[in-house]
């Protein structure tokens, strides 16, 4: 596995637009992105830690050793730790050890920005890239009509784990719900269905409302790639579809978003 080889995706404009909270597209900057640099595959790695003094990736490539991979900070006050490992592709699995200034607190993270997450109760990132070939041109060329105010909705709340179960009382998965759910809403006469969180979450329980993965639907129902699947045939059978997003609640789970750089950070 090659060493952190300087790389970014920030712009000079990005990093005006992030230090301004104006930066609405974060998600294709930081977190992990397979790329290709000078001729060599692998993947970037970005992550937000104003406090921490050092950060590591860790993960199944390098026996989850710290130090192995160590990202480099921005020099323009940022906060932001990024790099290149090249070798690391497609379905690696990873994690941040972040050192803080405060109290020398070491913390071990899952990636705030990650588009894939090891079903729980496992923690750990994925390397994902989730290109999907979407079919809903019509639907998106209309989306501003269809969601208009002065329109009748009709809205139909789900939560994925317990709408329906296999015989074996599994979950459905996304491309199972892409036929079941859709061909029930459409008989039912909803325009929009609401999903209940489907961000990654450790707790069954909590119904999704303890998020540990803000940009990654959860792994438990299958890919990001057959979430997207889902919510492209919903839009083929003009059904619009709202989430449920919920910033304000996290878990206390040591990979999640609290003490994040050992700093009160989201």
């Amino acid at each position: 596995m090659g060493r952190v080889l300087p790389h970014s995706l920030f712009t000079d404009f990005d990093i005006e637009l992030f230090k301004a909270g104006k930066h609405y597209r974060l998600y294709e900057k930081l977190g992990s992105h397979p790329v290709e640099v000078d001729g060599q595959k692998g993947t970037y790695f970005a992550v937000w830690a104003p406090s921490a003094k050092a950060v590591s990736v860790v993960g199944d490539f390098n026996y989850w050793l710290e130090g192995d991979h160590k990202l480099s900070v921005r020099w323009d006050s940022s906060g932001i730790w990024e790099g290149f490992i090249p070798g690391i592709g497609q379905g690696a699995l990873y994690k941040y050890i972040i050192h803080s200034h405060n109290n020398d607190i070491k913390t071990e993270k899952a990636d705030p920005f990650a588009r894939f997450c090891q079903k729980p109760p496992e923690t750990a990132s994925v390397v994902w890239d989730a290109s999907y070939k979407w079919e809903d041109k019509k639907w998106m060329d209309h989306r501003e009509d269809k969601n208009n105010l002065d329109r009748p909705y009709s809205v139909y709340e789900v939560h994925l784990g317990s709408w329906k179960r296999t015989s074996e009382n599994k979950f459905l998965t996304y491309t199972e719900l892409a036929e079941e759910l859709v061909n029930y809403v459409k008989e039912m006469g909803f325009t929009h269905v609401e999903f209940m969180p489907i961000m990654e979450y450790p707790y069954d329980p909590s119904w999704g409302y303890q998020l540990t993965g803000y940009f990654a639907p959860t792994s438990r129902f299958g890919k990001p790639e057959d979430f997207k699947l889902l919510v492209d045939k919903l839009h083929q059978n003009d059904i619009g579809v709202i989430l449920d997003w919920v910033p304000s609640h996290f878990p206390e789970d040591a990979h999640g978003l609290g003490f994040f750089d050992g700093s009160h950070l989201f």
